[in-house]
């Protein structure tokens, strides 16, 4: 394929094979030249449909998960992706030891905005918040490119959000949510499509309500009854 790509479409292309495994850059173009052509623009981009960009992938699409065809076409249609090829950034909510009493930190993947858009080991950054039953905040806002030295992705990763208590997915691996869990996290499989905030706002009401045990003792209070929160969550 001559025709040249724009710095635009290149950057989006090179981020959305992050949430294809298997999926090269140079796959990735000529997939994109079956589904909408050459020249290639913003504007096809835009109004490339998931059907007609599934069957352009043929055999090579099988595997992979729809949440990840999803998210890279969002990322191909330029959501959520500045000018330098890198994630907006969000604004961050002041934070200090000490200042939210009985409250527990969580994080949650995510590629875009404030989305639960992520997968454990594909995600682009992680979204840490401090929450408690009255408050939550967003208090970071953590890359998830692992340097090139990396041997073990999945527990560099786990390691990134070891302060954590709780990690919010669409997907993860057995041996991944071992090791998250040897590092401490609780991981609880979600799907797609919902805002972080919302995954905050039902976790609010569980610890106004009756936490599981292991849940209250991260507030650092008795246990009274088990809630069917998690049970209902996870698989």
């Amino acid at each position: 394929m001559n025709a040249p790509l724009s710095r635009e479409l290149a950057l989006r292309i090179g981020l959305a094979t992050n949430d294809l495994p298997g999926i090269d850059a140079g796959a990735l173009i000529s997939i994109l030249g079956a589904a909408v052509g050459v020249p290639m623009s913003e504007e096809k981009f835009a109004n490339l449909g998931m059907k007609a960009f599934r069957q352009a992938g043929g055999e090579a699409f099988i595997k992979l998960p729809a949440d990840a065809l999803k998210a890279a076409l969002r990322i191909l249609k330029g959501d959520g992706v500045t000018e330098s090829g890198s994630v907006e950034a969000l604004p961050l909510d002041a934070y200090a030891d000490g200042d939210m009493p009985g409250s527990i930190r969580i994080a949650c993947a995510s590629n875009s905005a404030e989305e639960l858009d992520g997968h454990f080991g594909s995600c682009r950054r992680f979204l840490v918040y401090q929450v408690s039953a009255t408050e939550a905040r967003l208090i970071d806002v953590r890359s998830a490119s692992e340097p090139d030295d990396v041997e073990d992705k999945n527990k560099w990763r786990a390691a990134l959000i070891a302060d954590c208590d709780v990690l919010h997915v669409i997907s993860i691996g057995g041996p991944a949510a071992a090791k998250v869990v040897r590092a401490g996290i609780h991981p609880i499989k979600l799907p797609a499509g919902r805002q972080a905030r919302d995954i905050v706002a039902d976790l609010q009401k569980v610890l106004a309500g009756s936490p599981p045990p292991w849940l209250a003792r991260v507030m650092g209070q008795e246990a009274k009854t088990l809630t069917p929160f998690l049970e209902e969550i996870e698989e």
